[in-house]
């Protein structure tokens, strides 16, 4: 699988999942054209926009013309934004809002925002009339890298992080890289965790580009464009060998055992945690932990842990502000997590930079120890 060029400036990623396949579109001002692009790849003629207030006010207006331009009928539904509306509640509203405008399995449902709402609105669409189109628009680094590619959709539940959900592929991406420009700086450092992630997984060149680049990636332009291309080709081709998430896929979860854990005990206040600080957090602990069992060096330890630092983000526990709870609730929260298998600790671990591989059966009193030495520290 390989990144082509369409228009100037604009990159193309394509999922081959057969009668699923879809593009992944990365390029400046997409939302404009966005109209365009879904009624000549999707012949869509109605449309059920969900976003969230921060992004409709920039971008809502924008979509909808170009929607409308090219004779889309549009209704749409602004949500509150943050981690919170990811619950029943919300996604009842989007379902609600979908079949009193009556979307046909033809139309489409459409996400504009960053991963809350991508994971929201993709839930909405898998479960509307047994499954109606869906178009993902992500606005934040995080979701263009992440969550907008592969089809896991899913809302939280009281008993942890992404525990109702659906598989349900988008139809088309559009990643509008002139969105990030607005995105705050501590917003666009945690989307910048997951792009780190896939160097750390299985492309230590990758890793190391972005080690000499992250200056020039958080700056824009073509090194940003490069950096969410190589990205989405990386899930993508993880994505086509394991769409299930029945074996190689787990190693998109590389921190996020850890960093559900802490989004958990935050109570997902993104005032104190927001998803791509725990990851960044929760690698870290990832390679620290597999030294700690002599599968790694320290060095690549505290490699990850000074590059993921020299970007701004937070890499120890201890730099979550608040009180956290005790290490009994960090493993009841690790239990409770999804790749959990017959009670057994599941765990993305390493064997150095690039070498990450899926742990099953992982000790719990292992875990527990060097929580409880991590949180002393």
């Amino acid at each position: 699988m390989t990144v082509t060029l369409s228009r100037e400036n604009e990159r193309v990623v394509h999922v081959p999942l057969g009668d699923r396949a879809y593009d992944i579109l990365i390029g400046p001002d997409l939302i404009s054209h966005a109209g365009g692009e879904i009624t000549s790849r999707l012949k869509v003629r109605k449309a059920a926009i969900v976003t969230d207030e921060n992004v409709a006010s920039q971008y809502l207006d924008r979509l909808v013309d170009s929607l409308q331009t090219d004779g889309v009928e549009t209704v749409s539904l602004t949500l509150p934004p943050g981690e919170k509306t990811k619950s029943l509640e919300p996604l009842a509203a989007v379902c609600d809002m979908a079949l009193s405008a009556r979307i046909e399995r033809n139309d489409a449902i459409i996400a504009l925002g960053g991963g809350v709402i991508g994971d929201l609105a993709g839930f909405a669409a898998g479960i509307v009339r047994r499954g109606v189109r869906f178009v993902q628009i992500p606005t934040s680094l995080l979701s263009q890298v992440d969550s907008s590619v592969g089809g896991k959709t899913g809302i939280n539940s009281r008993h942890g992080k992404n525990l109702l959900g659906v598989f349900h592929q988008p139809d088309l991406v559009l990643s509008d890289t002139s969105a990030l420009d607005s995105l705050s700086e501590r917003e666009f450092r945690a989307g910048y965790a997951e792009v780190a992630k896939y160097g750390l997984i299985d492309r230590p060149d990758f890793f190391e580009w972005l080690e000499k680049n992250w200056r020039d990636v958080f700056a824009g332009g073509p090194a940003r464009a490069e950096a969410i291309a190589i990205s989405c080709q990386s899930k993508a081709d993880v994505v086509v060998e394991d769409e299930r998430e029945t074996g190689r896929r787990a190693l998109l979860n590389l921190g996020h055992t850890f960093g559900h854990a802490l989004e958990a005990a935050t109570q997902y206040d993104s005032s104190r945690l927001v998803h791509g600080e725990g990851v960044a957090i929760g690698m870290v602990l990832a390679h620290r932990f597999s030294a700690r069992l002599n599968l790694a060096s320290t060095d690549d330890a505290k490699r990850v842990e000074a590059h993921l630092k020299a970007v701004g983000l937070p890499t120890e526990i201890s730099d979550i502000p608040g009180e956290l709870p005790p290490t009994e609730v960090l493993m009841d929260a690790i239990a409770q997590d999804k790749k959990v298998k017959s009670g057994k600790l599941t765990f993305i671990l390493t064997h150095g930079i690039g070498q990450s591989f899926v742990a099953n059966d992982v000790a719990a009193s292992e875990v527990e120890l060097f929580l409880k030495e991590t949180l002393a520290r």
